[in-house]
Protein backbone atom coordinates (compact mmCIF):
# COMPACT_ATOMS: atom_id res chain seq x y z
CA UNK A 1 0.00 0.00 0.00
CA UNK A 2 2.60 2.61 0.64
CA UNK A 3 4.24 1.65 -2.63
CA UNK A 4 1.13 2.83 -4.04
CA UNK A 5 1.23 5.69 -2.38
CA UNK A 6 4.41 6.65 -2.82
CA UNK A 7 4.50 6.34 -6.93
CA UNK A 8 0.62 8.34 -6.25
CA UNK A 9 2.83 10.60 -4.96
CA UNK A 10 5.77 10.67 -6.97
CA UNK A 11 3.79 10.79 -9.83
CA UNK A 12 1.85 13.84 -8.62
CA UNK A 13 5.01 15.58 -7.94
CA UNK A 14 6.53 15.14 -11.14
CA UNK A 15 4.03 16.19 -13.68
CA UNK A 16 3.88 19.45 -14.72
CA UNK A 17 2.02 21.38 -12.19
CA UNK A 18 0.17 23.62 -15.63
CA UNK A 19 -1.80 20.05 -16.45
CA UNK A 20 -3.81 20.43 -13.69
CA UNK A 21 -4.23 24.19 -13.68
CA UNK A 22 -7.33 25.53 -15.45
CA UNK A 23 -6.54 27.33 -18.88
CA UNK A 24 -8.71 28.98 -21.10
CA UNK A 25 -9.11 27.68 -24.71
CA UNK A 26 -7.39 30.02 -27.31
CA UNK A 27 -8.41 30.23 -31.19
CA UNK A 28 -6.25 30.49 -33.39
CA UNK A 29 -8.22 33.02 -35.88
CA UNK A 30 -6.90 36.34 -35.97
CA UNK A 31 -8.97 38.94 -34.18
CA UNK A 32 -10.08 41.89 -35.68
CA UNK A 33 -10.40 45.27 -34.26
CA UNK A 34 -13.84 46.40 -33.16
CA UNK A 35 -16.20 48.40 -34.78
CA UNK A 36 -16.29 50.81 -31.99
CA UNK A 37 -14.99 53.85 -32.89
CA UNK A 38 -17.42 55.54 -35.33
CA UNK A 39 -16.27 57.49 -38.23
CA UNK A 40 -16.45 61.67 -37.70
CA UNK A 41 -19.77 62.85 -38.94
CA UNK A 42 -18.22 65.15 -41.77
CA UNK A 43 -16.58 61.92 -43.38
CA UNK A 44 -20.36 59.71 -43.08
CA UNK A 45 -21.99 63.10 -44.59
CA UNK A 46 -19.40 63.59 -47.13
CA UNK A 47 -19.61 60.25 -48.12
CA UNK A 48 -23.49 60.18 -48.66
CA UNK A 49 -23.14 63.73 -50.05
CA UNK A 50 -20.95 62.12 -52.93
CA UNK A 51 -23.44 58.86 -53.30
CA UNK A 52 -26.10 61.95 -54.22
CA UNK A 53 -24.35 63.17 -56.19
CA UNK A 54 -23.38 59.99 -58.17
CA UNK A 55 -27.11 59.24 -58.61
CA UNK A 56 -27.68 63.27 -60.19
CA UNK A 57 -24.68 62.40 -62.62
CA UNK A 58 -26.22 58.87 -63.39
CA UNK A 59 -30.08 59.58 -63.94
CA UNK A 60 -28.88 63.21 -65.92
CA UNK A 61 -27.01 60.96 -68.28
CA UNK A 62 -30.03 58.59 -68.53
CA UNK A 63 -32.15 60.94 -68.91
CA UNK A 64 -30.31 62.91 -71.99
CA UNK A 65 -30.23 59.79 -73.51
CA UNK A 66 -33.65 58.97 -72.59
CA UNK A 67 -34.92 61.71 -74.96
CA UNK A 68 -33.45 60.24 -77.65
CA UNK A 69 -34.55 57.19 -77.46
CA UNK A 70 -37.96 58.00 -76.98
CA UNK A 71 -38.08 60.19 -80.06
CA UNK A 72 -37.04 56.74 -81.94
CA UNK A 73 -39.65 54.81 -79.67
CA UNK A 74 -42.72 56.81 -80.55
CA UNK A 75 -41.34 56.98 -84.38
CA UNK A 76 -41.49 53.47 -84.68
CA UNK A 77 -44.85 52.96 -83.19
CA UNK A 78 -46.12 55.49 -85.08
CA UNK A 79 -44.75 53.54 -88.42
CA UNK A 80 -45.93 50.20 -86.93
CA UNK A 81 -49.35 51.79 -86.30
CA UNK A 82 -49.41 52.41 -89.92
CA UNK A 83 -48.01 48.77 -91.39
CA UNK A 84 -44.82 50.56 -92.37
CA UNK A 85 -42.01 48.98 -90.01
CA UNK A 86 -40.62 45.99 -90.92
CA UNK A 87 -40.84 43.20 -88.45
CA UNK A 88 -36.87 43.72 -87.44
CA UNK A 89 -37.66 47.36 -86.49
CA UNK A 90 -40.80 46.65 -84.62
CA UNK A 91 -38.71 43.65 -82.70
CA UNK A 92 -35.09 46.13 -82.27
CA UNK A 93 -37.79 48.46 -80.85
CA UNK A 94 -39.71 46.02 -78.27
CA UNK A 95 -35.64 45.62 -76.85
CA UNK A 96 -35.28 49.36 -76.64
CA UNK A 97 -38.31 48.86 -74.37
CA UNK A 98 -36.97 46.49 -72.49
CA UNK A 99 -33.99 47.86 -72.12
CA UNK A 100 -35.14 51.44 -70.61
CA UNK A 101 -38.02 49.94 -68.20
CA UNK A 102 -34.77 47.71 -67.06
CA UNK A 103 -32.79 50.58 -66.60
CA UNK A 104 -35.28 51.97 -64.51
CA UNK A 105 -36.08 49.76 -62.53
CA UNK A 106 -32.29 49.88 -61.73
CA UNK A 107 -32.45 53.34 -60.70
CA UNK A 108 -35.09 52.79 -58.64
CA UNK A 109 -33.44 49.48 -56.66
CA UNK A 110 -30.43 52.12 -56.52
CA UNK A 111 -32.09 55.00 -54.84
CA UNK A 112 -34.25 52.68 -52.54
CA UNK A 113 -31.33 51.32 -51.28
CA UNK A 114 -29.87 54.95 -50.49
CA UNK A 115 -32.95 55.91 -49.03
CA UNK A 116 -33.08 52.89 -46.60
CA UNK A 117 -28.77 53.77 -45.97
CA UNK A 118 -29.22 57.51 -45.20
CA UNK A 119 -32.31 56.27 -43.46
CA UNK A 120 -30.08 54.03 -41.15
CA UNK A 121 -27.21 56.08 -40.84
CA UNK A 122 -27.60 58.21 -37.91
CA UNK A 123 -25.36 61.03 -39.16
CA UNK A 124 -27.50 60.63 -42.57
CA UNK A 125 -30.77 60.66 -40.58
CA UNK A 126 -31.39 64.69 -40.94
CA UNK A 127 -31.23 64.44 -44.08
CA UNK A 128 -33.32 61.52 -44.90
CA UNK A 129 -36.53 63.80 -44.83
CA UNK A 130 -35.52 65.71 -47.65
CA UNK A 131 -34.66 62.26 -49.53
CA UNK A 132 -38.00 60.40 -48.82
CA UNK A 133 -39.43 59.84 -51.45
CA UNK A 134 -37.25 59.63 -54.39
CA UNK A 135 -37.45 55.54 -54.63
CA UNK A 136 -41.11 56.28 -54.87
CA UNK A 137 -40.74 58.97 -57.59
CA UNK A 138 -38.49 56.54 -59.66
CA UNK A 139 -41.02 53.50 -59.10
CA UNK A 140 -43.98 56.15 -60.64
CA UNK A 141 -41.29 56.36 -63.55
CA UNK A 142 -40.97 52.88 -64.01
CA UNK A 143 -45.00 52.41 -64.01
CA UNK A 144 -45.44 54.92 -66.62
CA UNK A 145 -42.41 53.13 -68.93
CA UNK A 146 -44.09 49.73 -68.37
CA UNK A 147 -47.15 51.50 -69.83
CA UNK A 148 -45.14 53.15 -72.74
CA UNK A 149 -45.34 56.30 -71.57
CA UNK A 150 -41.76 57.10 -71.82
CA UNK A 151 -42.01 60.53 -72.19
CA UNK A 152 -43.66 61.06 -68.62
CA UNK A 153 -41.24 58.25 -67.11
CA UNK A 154 -38.44 61.12 -68.00
CA UNK A 155 -40.24 63.99 -66.70
CA UNK A 156 -41.03 62.45 -63.54
CA UNK A 157 -37.36 61.38 -63.22
CA UNK A 158 -36.27 65.07 -63.81
CA UNK A 159 -38.46 65.23 -60.33
CA UNK A 160 -35.90 63.07 -59.01
CA UNK A 161 -33.08 64.65 -59.92
CA UNK A 162 -34.74 67.54 -58.73
CA UNK A 163 -35.23 66.12 -54.74
CA UNK A 164 -31.83 65.13 -54.93
CA UNK A 165 -30.31 67.68 -55.98
CA UNK A 166 -31.97 69.97 -53.03
CA UNK A 167 -30.84 66.58 -50.31
CA UNK A 168 -27.31 68.10 -51.45
CA UNK A 169 -28.12 71.61 -50.88
CA UNK A 170 -29.35 71.02 -47.55
CA UNK A 171 -26.63 68.68 -46.61
CA UNK A 172 -24.17 71.74 -47.63
CA UNK A 173 -25.44 73.71 -45.15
Amino acid sequence: MKRILITLLATILLTPSSAFSQSRNRSTRPRTPAKTQAQPVSQVRTAGATRVAEQIKLLTRFIYLLGGVTSGIAQVDEAARRNEASPALVQQNQQSKARVKTSIEGFRESLDKLEIDFRATPELQPYYIKLAGVAAGAATAEEQAANNQFDGAGRTLLNVVARLADVLVVMRQ
